[in-house]
């Protein structure tokens, strides 16, 4: 029987290369079936690390524009007191301005008192020294009187 089977076309020999194709079908079947199933994988894996990276993206779409924002309020109120401080120096240069326009005012007005003072002064000191000639005048007069009437 031995030479039944691995004489080609003998019925042996059909079932028995049947039963390898039919083996190597179930192989193949097996094969297949796991590699759909490690496909089905695959396919969910890479759903999941696209909807993985879409997440990302997302949050680091809403982080960037939060920073953004953030940072043009920063910015903002920078500017807002920049402005601050530069309208509080404007007004405390003016205030000084004005400050020193009245002291050069009451600086003016003391220089015009003192003139007036001084002219005051030389007015009486040259009253004093006529008044002092006329009395000196007056003693020569009445000495010269005196001394006439001797």
């Amino acid at each position: 029987m031995s030479d039944e089977q691995n004489t080609p076309g003998s019925p042996a020999a059909a079932a028995a290369a049947r039963a390898r194709i039919g083996e190597a079908e179930r192989t193949l079947a097996a094969a297949a079936e796991a590699a759909a199933t490690a496909e089905a994988r695959a396919e969910a894996e890479i759903r999941a690390l696209e909807a993985d990276l879409e997440r990302w993206r997302t949050e680091s779409d809403r982080v960037r524009k939060e920073l953004e924002l953030r940072h043009e309020e920063e910015l903002t109120e920078e500017r807002v007191a920049k402005e601050r401080a530069i309208a509080a120096a404007e007004e405390r240069l003016t205030e000084i301005e004005e400050q020193t326009d009245a002291a050069e005012d009451r600086i003016a007005a003391a220089e015009r008192r003192a003139e007036e003072a001084e002219r005051a002064v030389a007015a009486e000191k040259a009253r004093a020294r006529e008044g002092a000639a006329g009395w000196l005048r007056e003693r020569i007069d009445q000495i010269r009187r005196e001394g006439g009437d001797r």
